[in-house]
Protein backbone atom coordinates (compact mmCIF):
# COMPACT_ATOMS: atom_id res chain seq x y z
CA UNK A 1 0.00 0.00 0.00
CA UNK A 2 1.19 3.52 -0.77
CA UNK A 3 1.20 5.97 2.12
CA UNK A 4 -0.11 8.91 0.10
CA UNK A 5 -3.44 8.60 -1.70
CA UNK A 6 -4.20 11.02 -4.51
CA UNK A 7 -7.61 12.71 -4.88
CA UNK A 8 -9.55 11.93 -8.04
CA UNK A 9 -8.84 8.23 -7.79
CA UNK A 10 -11.49 6.21 -9.67
CA UNK A 11 -14.20 4.33 -7.81
CA UNK A 12 -16.18 7.19 -6.28
CA UNK A 13 -19.84 6.67 -7.22
CA UNK A 14 -21.78 9.58 -8.68
CA UNK A 15 -24.65 8.73 -6.35
CA UNK A 16 -24.76 6.52 -3.25
CA UNK A 17 -28.01 4.59 -2.91
CA UNK A 18 -29.38 1.97 -0.58
CA UNK A 19 -28.22 -1.62 -0.89
CA UNK A 20 -31.02 -4.10 -0.23
CA UNK A 21 -30.81 -7.89 -0.52
CA UNK A 22 -27.40 -7.58 -2.14
CA UNK A 23 -28.48 -5.13 -4.85
CA UNK A 24 -28.09 -1.39 -5.24
CA UNK A 25 -31.45 0.37 -5.27
CA UNK A 26 -32.14 2.52 -8.34
CA UNK A 27 -33.02 6.07 -7.26
CA UNK A 28 -36.72 6.88 -7.62
CA UNK A 29 -37.80 10.02 -9.50
CA UNK A 30 -38.38 12.95 -7.19
CA UNK A 31 -36.24 11.61 -4.36
CA UNK A 32 -34.10 13.76 -2.09
CA UNK A 33 -30.34 14.01 -2.69
CA UNK A 34 -27.76 15.18 -0.15
CA UNK A 35 -24.28 16.40 -1.14
CA UNK A 36 -21.25 14.35 -0.06
CA UNK A 37 -18.43 16.83 0.64
CA UNK A 38 -14.65 16.41 0.68
CA UNK A 39 -13.74 18.52 3.75
CA UNK A 40 -10.27 19.45 2.44
CA UNK A 41 -11.70 21.33 -0.56
CA UNK A 42 -15.38 21.74 0.43
CA UNK A 43 -16.27 20.33 -3.00
CA UNK A 44 -19.14 17.94 -3.64
CA UNK A 45 -17.65 14.57 -4.66
CA UNK A 46 -20.85 12.51 -4.77
CA UNK A 47 -24.57 12.64 -4.02
CA UNK A 48 -26.44 10.61 -1.44
CA UNK A 49 -29.98 9.51 -2.21
CA UNK A 50 -31.97 9.60 1.02
CA UNK A 51 -34.06 6.53 1.80
CA UNK A 52 -37.66 7.29 2.69
CA UNK A 53 -39.89 5.19 4.95
CA UNK A 54 -40.91 2.88 2.09
CA UNK A 55 -37.30 2.14 1.19
CA UNK A 56 -36.44 1.54 4.83
CA UNK A 57 -39.37 -0.88 5.05
CA UNK A 58 -38.06 -2.76 2.01
CA UNK A 59 -34.64 -3.10 3.68
CA UNK A 60 -36.19 -4.36 6.92
CA UNK A 61 -38.30 -6.83 4.93
CA UNK A 62 -35.16 -8.16 3.22
CA UNK A 63 -33.40 -8.58 6.56
CA UNK A 64 -36.52 -10.16 8.05
CA UNK A 65 -36.78 -12.64 5.18
CA UNK A 66 -33.07 -13.49 5.44
CA UNK A 67 -33.52 -14.18 9.15
CA UNK A 68 -36.85 -16.01 9.05
CA UNK A 69 -36.25 -18.09 5.92
CA UNK A 70 -32.67 -17.65 4.77
CA UNK A 71 -29.62 -19.83 5.39
CA UNK A 72 -27.56 -17.50 7.58
CA UNK A 73 -29.13 -18.14 11.03
CA UNK A 74 -29.31 -21.86 10.26
CA UNK A 75 -25.68 -22.29 9.24
CA UNK A 76 -23.30 -24.13 11.49
CA UNK A 77 -20.97 -21.65 13.17
CA UNK A 78 -18.00 -22.99 11.17
CA UNK A 79 -19.81 -22.21 7.91
CA UNK A 80 -20.43 -18.64 9.04
CA UNK A 81 -16.81 -18.37 10.16
CA UNK A 82 -15.57 -19.38 6.71
CA UNK A 83 -17.57 -16.56 5.10
CA UNK A 84 -16.50 -14.03 7.73
CA UNK A 85 -12.85 -14.96 7.20
CA UNK A 86 -13.34 -14.40 3.46
CA UNK A 87 -14.86 -11.03 4.33
CA UNK A 88 -11.74 -10.20 6.37
CA UNK A 89 -9.42 -11.24 3.55
CA UNK A 90 -11.30 -9.37 0.82
CA UNK A 91 -11.50 -6.20 2.91
CA UNK A 92 -7.72 -6.36 3.23
CA UNK A 93 -7.36 -6.76 -0.54
CA UNK A 94 -9.42 -3.58 -0.99
CA UNK A 95 -7.70 -1.66 1.83
CA UNK A 96 -6.24 1.08 -0.40
CA UNK A 97 -9.59 1.73 -2.03
CA UNK A 98 -11.34 1.94 1.33
CA UNK A 99 -8.65 4.24 2.78
CA UNK A 100 -9.12 6.59 -0.15
CA UNK A 101 -12.91 6.69 0.14
CA UNK A 102 -12.79 7.17 3.92
CA UNK A 103 -10.26 10.00 3.66
CA UNK A 104 -12.27 11.65 0.88
CA UNK A 105 -15.37 11.56 3.04
CA UNK A 106 -14.02 12.40 6.50
CA UNK A 107 -10.84 14.45 6.05
CA UNK A 108 -9.05 12.22 8.55
CA UNK A 109 -5.35 11.79 7.62
CA UNK A 110 -4.57 8.59 5.75
CA UNK A 111 -2.14 7.31 8.39
CA UNK A 112 -4.99 7.36 10.93
CA UNK A 113 -7.43 5.75 8.51
CA UNK A 114 -5.08 2.86 7.81
CA UNK A 115 -5.54 1.91 11.44
CA UNK A 116 -9.33 2.14 11.04
CA UNK A 117 -9.22 -0.13 7.99
CA UNK A 118 -7.04 -2.65 9.81
CA UNK A 119 -9.50 -2.68 12.69
CA UNK A 120 -12.46 -3.03 10.30
CA UNK A 121 -11.10 -6.26 8.81
CA UNK A 122 -10.07 -7.56 12.22
CA UNK A 123 -13.58 -6.99 13.61
CA UNK A 124 -15.00 -9.69 11.35
CA UNK A 125 -12.25 -12.13 12.30
CA UNK A 126 -12.53 -11.42 16.01
CA UNK A 127 -16.29 -11.82 16.33
CA UNK A 128 -16.29 -14.91 14.13
CA UNK A 129 -13.95 -16.42 16.71
CA UNK A 130 -16.03 -15.17 19.64
CA UNK A 131 -19.16 -16.72 18.12
CA UNK A 132 -17.46 -20.11 18.03
CA UNK A 133 -16.87 -19.99 21.81
CA UNK A 134 -20.48 -19.35 22.84
CA UNK A 135 -21.86 -22.12 25.02
CA UNK A 136 -25.05 -22.92 26.88
CA UNK A 137 -25.64 -23.99 30.48
CA UNK A 138 -27.46 -26.74 32.29
CA UNK A 139 -28.90 -26.54 35.84
CA UNK A 140 -29.87 -29.48 38.04
CA UNK A 141 -30.42 -27.80 41.42
CA UNK A 142 -34.22 -28.34 41.43
CA UNK A 143 -35.04 -31.97 42.18
CA UNK A 144 -36.74 -33.70 39.28
CA UNK A 145 -35.88 -30.96 36.76
CA UNK A 146 -33.14 -30.37 34.22
CA UNK A 147 -33.03 -26.77 33.02
CA UNK A 148 -30.87 -25.94 30.04
CA UNK A 149 -30.03 -22.75 28.19
CA UNK A 150 -29.03 -22.48 24.55
CA UNK A 151 -27.82 -19.43 22.61
CA UNK A 152 -29.80 -18.65 19.48
CA UNK A 153 -29.74 -15.78 16.97
CA UNK A 154 -32.15 -13.08 18.11
CA UNK A 155 -33.40 -11.46 14.90
CA UNK A 156 -33.08 -8.26 12.86
CA UNK A 157 -31.02 -5.32 14.12
CA UNK A 158 -31.11 -1.65 13.22
CA UNK A 159 -27.50 -0.44 13.28
CA UNK A 160 -26.61 3.25 13.12
CA UNK A 161 -22.97 4.28 12.63
CA UNK A 162 -21.31 7.69 13.20
CA UNK A 163 -19.29 9.95 10.91
CA UNK A 164 -16.04 10.23 12.90
CA UNK A 165 -14.74 6.68 12.23
CA UNK A 166 -17.26 5.20 9.78
CA UNK A 167 -15.49 2.00 8.75
CA UNK A 168 -14.13 1.05 12.16
CA UNK A 169 -17.39 1.65 14.01
CA UNK A 170 -19.87 0.50 11.36
CA UNK A 171 -17.93 -2.75 10.97
CA UNK A 172 -17.95 -3.22 14.74
CA UNK A 173 -21.73 -2.99 14.81
CA UNK A 174 -22.17 -5.29 11.80
CA UNK A 175 -19.62 -7.90 12.90
CA UNK A 176 -21.03 -8.22 16.41
CA UNK A 177 -24.50 -8.68 14.92
CA UNK A 178 -24.07 -11.11 12.05
CA UNK A 179 -21.38 -13.34 13.57
CA UNK A 180 -24.05 -14.85 15.82
CA UNK A 181 -26.52 -15.48 12.98
CA UNK A 182 -28.53 -12.25 13.11
CA UNK A 183 -29.33 -9.99 10.16
CA UNK A 184 -29.35 -6.21 10.01
CA UNK A 185 -30.11 -2.92 8.34
CA UNK A 186 -27.18 -0.50 8.60
CA UNK A 187 -27.51 3.28 8.36
CA UNK A 188 -24.21 5.16 8.08
CA UNK A 189 -24.05 8.89 8.70
CA UNK A 190 -25.37 10.98 5.84
CA UNK A 191 -22.05 12.85 5.92
CA UNK A 192 -19.84 9.79 5.39
CA UNK A 193 -21.47 7.05 3.28
CA UNK A 194 -18.79 6.37 0.67
CA UNK A 195 -16.46 3.85 2.30
CA UNK A 196 -19.24 2.15 4.28
CA UNK A 197 -21.24 1.58 1.08
CA UNK A 198 -18.20 -0.04 -0.52
CA UNK A 199 -17.63 -2.17 2.58
CA UNK A 200 -21.18 -3.55 2.34
CA UNK A 201 -20.62 -4.38 -1.33
CA UNK A 202 -17.43 -6.24 -0.43
CA UNK A 203 -19.31 -8.28 2.20
CA UNK A 204 -21.51 -9.62 -0.59
CA UNK A 205 -18.57 -10.18 -2.93
CA UNK A 206 -17.09 -12.38 -0.19
CA UNK A 207 -20.18 -14.61 -0.21
CA UNK A 208 -22.47 -13.15 2.45
CA UNK A 209 -26.04 -14.25 1.61
CA UNK A 210 -28.37 -11.51 0.32
CA UNK A 211 -30.41 -9.77 2.99
CA UNK A 212 -28.04 -10.45 5.87
CA UNK A 213 -26.59 -6.92 5.70
CA UNK A 214 -28.67 -4.18 4.08
CA UNK A 215 -27.83 -0.49 3.98
CA UNK A 216 -30.05 2.59 3.89
CA UNK A 217 -28.91 6.20 3.76
CA UNK A 218 -30.19 9.52 5.01
CA UNK A 219 -30.65 11.88 7.89
CA UNK A 220 -31.55 10.69 11.34
CA UNK A 221 -34.91 12.46 11.44
CA UNK A 222 -35.97 10.82 8.17
CA UNK A 223 -34.21 7.51 7.54
CA UNK A 224 -33.00 6.82 11.07
CA UNK A 225 -36.38 7.46 12.64
CA UNK A 226 -38.14 5.20 10.15
CA UNK A 227 -35.59 2.47 10.84
CA UNK A 228 -35.62 2.39 14.66
CA UNK A 229 -39.42 2.61 14.83
CA UNK A 230 -40.11 -0.14 12.29
CA UNK A 231 -42.01 -3.05 13.87
CA UNK A 232 -39.81 -5.56 12.00
CA UNK A 233 -36.74 -4.49 13.98
CA UNK A 234 -35.91 -6.64 17.02
CA UNK A 235 -32.94 -4.73 18.48
CA UNK A 236 -31.02 -1.50 18.00
CA UNK A 237 -27.32 -0.60 18.10
CA UNK A 238 -26.27 3.07 17.92
CA UNK A 239 -22.91 4.82 18.06
CA UNK A 240 -23.03 8.61 18.12
CA UNK A 241 -24.01 11.67 20.11
CA UNK A 242 -25.65 11.55 23.52
CA UNK A 243 -28.67 13.67 22.53
CA UNK A 244 -29.53 11.38 19.63
CA UNK A 245 -28.80 8.28 21.72
CA UNK A 246 -31.29 9.43 24.35
CA UNK A 247 -34.00 9.81 21.70
CA UNK A 248 -33.22 6.39 20.21
CA UNK A 249 -33.32 4.66 23.59
CA UNK A 250 -36.65 6.33 24.36
CA UNK A 251 -38.08 5.04 21.06
CA UNK A 252 -36.65 1.58 21.72
CA UNK A 253 -38.12 1.55 25.21
CA UNK A 254 -41.56 2.39 23.86
CA UNK A 255 -41.46 -0.78 21.75
CA UNK A 256 -39.56 -2.82 24.39
CA UNK A 257 -36.62 -3.38 22.03
CA UNK A 258 -33.16 -3.97 23.52
CA UNK A 259 -30.81 -1.11 22.66
CA UNK A 260 -27.03 -0.88 22.92
CA UNK A 261 -25.51 2.62 22.84
CA UNK A 262 -21.99 4.00 22.63
CA UNK A 263 -22.24 7.72 23.19
CA UNK A 264 -20.13 10.75 23.99
CA UNK A 265 -17.37 11.49 26.44
CA UNK A 266 -15.54 14.23 28.28
CA UNK A 267 -12.77 12.02 29.53
CA UNK A 268 -10.32 13.04 32.22
CA UNK A 269 -6.65 12.59 31.33
CA UNK A 270 -4.87 12.83 34.70
CA UNK A 271 -1.17 13.74 34.77
CA UNK A 272 0.46 13.42 38.19
CA UNK A 273 3.75 14.73 39.48
CA UNK A 274 4.98 11.10 39.45
CA UNK A 275 4.47 10.73 35.69
CA UNK A 276 7.14 10.36 33.03
CA UNK A 277 6.23 13.75 31.62
CA UNK A 278 7.50 13.10 28.09
CA UNK A 279 5.41 9.95 27.78
CA UNK A 280 2.43 11.75 29.34
CA UNK A 281 2.91 14.56 26.85
CA UNK A 282 2.88 12.13 23.93
CA UNK A 283 -0.25 10.52 25.32
CA UNK A 284 -2.04 13.80 25.96
CA UNK A 285 -1.37 15.13 22.45
CA UNK A 286 -2.43 11.88 20.84
CA UNK A 287 -5.44 11.60 23.14
CA UNK A 288 -6.99 14.91 22.09
CA UNK A 289 -5.69 15.62 18.57
CA UNK A 290 -5.73 12.18 16.93
CA UNK A 291 -8.53 11.65 14.39
CA UNK A 292 -8.72 15.46 14.04
CA UNK A 293 -9.95 15.53 17.65
CA UNK A 294 -13.20 13.90 16.60
CA UNK A 295 -13.32 10.86 18.90
CA UNK A 296 -15.61 9.97 21.77
CA UNK A 297 -12.74 8.63 23.89
CA UNK A 298 -10.61 11.77 23.54
CA UNK A 299 -8.75 12.81 26.68
CA UNK A 300 -10.33 16.24 26.39
CA UNK A 301 -10.05 17.31 30.07
CA UNK A 302 -6.34 17.28 30.86
CA UNK A 303 -5.91 17.40 34.65
CA UNK A 304 -2.35 18.33 35.61
CA UNK A 305 -0.94 18.40 39.14
CA UNK A 306 0.07 21.91 40.15
CA UNK A 307 3.74 21.10 40.84
CA UNK A 308 4.31 20.15 37.17
CA UNK A 309 1.51 22.14 35.51
CA UNK A 310 3.47 25.11 34.14
CA UNK A 311 6.20 22.90 32.69
CA UNK A 312 3.72 20.44 31.18
CA UNK A 313 1.40 23.04 29.64
CA UNK A 314 4.33 24.99 28.17
CA UNK A 315 5.66 21.85 26.46
CA UNK A 316 2.15 20.89 25.32
CA UNK A 317 1.62 24.30 23.69
CA UNK A 318 5.08 24.22 22.09
CA UNK A 319 4.43 20.83 20.49
CA UNK A 320 0.85 21.68 19.54
CA UNK A 321 2.10 24.62 17.48
CA UNK A 322 4.37 22.24 15.53
CA UNK A 323 1.56 19.85 14.53
CA UNK A 324 1.39 19.54 10.74
CA UNK A 325 -2.04 20.64 9.47
CA UNK A 326 -2.79 19.90 5.84
CA UNK A 327 -3.96 17.68 3.04
CA UNK A 328 -5.32 14.50 4.65
CA UNK A 329 -4.29 12.49 1.58
CA UNK A 330 -0.61 13.12 2.39
CA UNK A 331 1.20 10.74 4.71
CA UNK A 332 2.99 13.58 6.55
CA UNK A 333 -0.25 15.31 7.63
CA UNK A 334 -1.07 15.01 11.33
CA UNK A 335 -4.36 16.95 11.44
CA UNK A 336 -6.76 17.36 8.56
CA UNK A 337 -10.01 19.30 8.19
CA UNK A 338 -13.05 18.76 10.36
CA UNK A 339 -15.78 16.63 8.83
CA UNK A 340 -18.41 19.21 7.86
CA UNK A 341 -18.93 22.97 7.97
CA UNK A 342 -21.57 23.15 10.70
CA UNK A 343 -19.34 21.09 12.98
CA UNK A 344 -16.35 23.36 12.39
CA UNK A 345 -18.43 26.40 13.32
CA UNK A 346 -19.69 24.62 16.44
CA UNK A 347 -16.16 23.74 17.62
CA UNK A 348 -14.87 27.26 16.91
CA UNK A 349 -17.83 28.63 18.87
CA UNK A 350 -16.44 27.06 22.04
CA UNK A 351 -13.50 29.48 21.97
CA UNK A 352 -15.81 32.38 22.85
CA UNK A 353 -17.71 30.18 25.30
CA UNK A 354 -14.42 29.41 27.05
CA UNK A 355 -13.45 33.07 27.25
CA UNK A 356 -16.88 34.00 28.62
CA UNK A 357 -16.37 31.45 31.41
CA UNK A 358 -13.00 32.98 32.28
CA UNK A 359 -10.76 30.45 30.55
CA UNK A 360 -7.35 31.45 29.16
CA UNK A 361 -6.62 30.66 25.51
CA UNK A 362 -3.21 28.95 25.40
CA UNK A 363 -2.94 28.29 21.67
CA UNK A 364 -5.06 28.03 18.51
CA UNK A 365 -8.67 29.08 18.65
CA UNK A 366 -9.25 29.97 14.99
CA UNK A 367 -9.41 28.58 11.48
CA UNK A 368 -5.98 27.51 10.25
CA UNK A 369 -4.30 30.00 7.93
CA UNK A 370 -2.80 29.17 4.55
CA UNK A 371 -5.78 27.31 3.11
CA UNK A 372 -7.92 28.87 0.41
CA UNK A 373 -10.52 26.16 0.95
CA UNK A 374 -11.12 23.46 3.51
CA UNK A 375 -12.58 23.07 7.00
CA UNK A 376 -9.25 23.44 8.81
CA UNK A 377 -8.90 24.54 12.43
CA UNK A 378 -5.80 25.19 14.48
CA UNK A 379 -5.38 22.66 17.31
CA UNK A 380 -6.56 24.55 20.37
CA UNK A 381 -5.94 24.47 24.11
CA UNK A 382 -7.42 26.51 26.96
CA UNK A 383 -6.84 26.68 30.71
CA UNK A 384 -10.19 26.59 32.48
CA UNK A 385 -10.76 28.32 35.82
CA UNK A 386 -12.86 25.45 37.21
CA UNK A 387 -14.41 22.15 36.22
CA UNK A 388 -17.83 23.85 36.14
CA UNK A 389 -16.89 25.73 32.95
CA UNK A 390 -18.86 24.63 29.89
CA UNK A 391 -15.70 23.55 28.09
CA UNK A 392 -15.15 21.06 30.93
CA UNK A 393 -18.72 19.77 31.00
CA UNK A 394 -19.74 19.64 27.33
CA UNK A 395 -18.35 17.40 24.60
CA UNK A 396 -16.73 19.62 21.97
CA UNK A 397 -15.59 16.78 19.68
CA UNK A 398 -12.77 18.55 17.94
CA UNK A 399 -9.06 19.43 18.31
CA UNK A 400 -9.81 21.36 21.50
CA UNK A 401 -8.02 20.53 24.77
CA UNK A 402 -9.13 21.90 28.14
CA UNK A 403 -6.60 22.05 30.98
CA UNK A 404 -7.43 21.99 34.68
CA UNK A 405 -4.85 22.29 37.49
CA UNK A 406 -5.31 20.24 40.68
CA UNK A 407 -3.39 19.90 43.95
CA UNK A 408 -3.89 16.38 45.31
CA UNK A 409 -4.93 13.03 43.86
CA UNK A 410 -8.16 13.39 45.87
CA UNK A 411 -8.86 16.56 43.89
CA UNK A 412 -8.12 14.81 40.59
CA UNK A 413 -10.51 11.94 41.36
CA UNK A 414 -13.26 14.34 42.44
CA UNK A 415 -12.85 16.48 39.31
CA UNK A 416 -12.76 13.44 37.02
CA UNK A 417 -16.05 12.21 38.49
CA UNK A 418 -17.79 15.60 38.26
CA UNK A 419 -19.03 14.95 34.74
CA UNK A 420 -22.26 13.78 33.08
CA UNK A 421 -20.09 11.46 30.97
CA UNK A 422 -18.25 8.33 32.03
CA UNK A 423 -16.90 6.70 28.89
CA UNK A 424 -13.17 6.32 29.62
CA UNK A 425 -10.43 7.88 31.73
CA UNK A 426 -6.64 8.03 31.74
CA UNK A 427 -3.87 8.43 34.29
CA UNK A 428 -0.14 9.05 33.84
CA UNK A 429 1.90 8.09 36.88
CA UNK A 430 4.77 5.82 37.84
CA UNK A 431 3.34 5.35 41.34
CA UNK A 432 1.52 2.00 41.13
CA UNK A 433 -0.56 2.66 44.24
CA UNK A 434 -1.73 5.95 42.78
CA UNK A 435 -2.65 4.27 39.49
CA UNK A 436 -4.60 1.49 41.20
CA UNK A 437 -6.49 3.90 43.39
CA UNK A 438 -7.56 6.04 40.44
CA UNK A 439 -8.61 2.93 38.50
CA UNK A 440 -10.88 1.97 41.41
CA UNK A 441 -12.35 5.36 42.25
CA UNK A 442 -12.78 7.13 38.92
CA UNK A 443 -16.16 6.21 37.44
CA UNK A 444 -15.43 5.36 33.82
Amino acid sequence: MNDAIQPGRPGVPERVTSLIAGERVAPKPGGHDLPVIYPATEQTVSLLREADADEVAAAVLAARDAFDRGPWPRMHVDERKDILYRVRDLLRVHADELVHLECLNTGIPVHHIRGHVTRMARNFEFFAEVASTVSGEAYTQAKGYLTYVTREPRGVAALIAPWNAPLALASMRVATCISFGNTCVLKPSEYTPLAVARMVEILHEAGLPPGVVNMVNGRGAVTGSALVSHPGIDMIGFTGGTHTGRAIMAAAGHDLKPCILELGGKSANIVTEHADLERALDGALLGIYANNGQQCLAGSRILVQRSVSEQFMARFVERTRRIRIGDPMQATTEIGPLCFAAHLERVLGYVEIAKADGAQLLTGGRRASGFEHGLYMEPTAVLAPANSARVCQEEIFGPFATFLVYDTIDDAIRIANESPFGLVSYIWSQDLGEVMRVSREVRA
